[in-house]
């Protein structure tokens, strides 16, 4: 499992011009999944983004979660985050597990970000084409996985 995560100000993601899913200051988090991608990767992921330091304190010092800060989270889907682009200039998405695989994978992650959050966590439309508008804060972009946890 990968994921890009950025620390915002607001984010809304949106399909055929209607909000699916919004929030105010938190992190917005892009998902990708692995056809070999299980509950130990969500579980671990989920984990990892609800306690990462990456919200200021008093000091200045990002040394506050999104949940130590009262933030929020919105999830979207994203197979793109497994492209591989070594031979010629047209992505490979040979990587990514496909859609009856990803989007199970989808739901149970966003149910973990939920419970370890504790609040909803809201979403995009999983495989439609959506439009993401975010204010990155800082920015603050990580890229994390769940096959490399640092």
């Amino acid at each position: 499992m990968r994921v890009v995560v950025q620390r915002v100000a607001s984010a809304s993601v949106a399909v055929d011009g209607q909000i699916t899913g919004e929030i105010g200051r938190g992190l917005l988090v892009l998902a990708g999944f692995e056809p070999d991608d299980g509950d130990a990767d969500l579980d671990w992921m989920a984990g990892k983004l609800v306690r990462l330091r990456l919200f200021p304190d008093e000091a200045g010092v990002m040394n506050r979660s999104v949940a130590e800060v009262g933030g929020e989270i919105l999830a979207v889907s994203q197979f793109t985050l497994y492209a591989s682009v070594k031979k010629g200039n047209r992505p490979s998405w040979s990587r990514a597990a496909r859609g009856e695989v990803s989007g199970p994978l989808f739901e149970r992650f966003v149910g973990q970000l939920s419970a370890q959050l504790g609040r909803p966590v809201p979403t995009g439309v999983f495989g439609a084409d959506m439009q993401v508008a975010l204010v990155n804060d800082g920015p603050v972009t990580l890229a994390v996985d769940s096959r490399d946890p640092e």
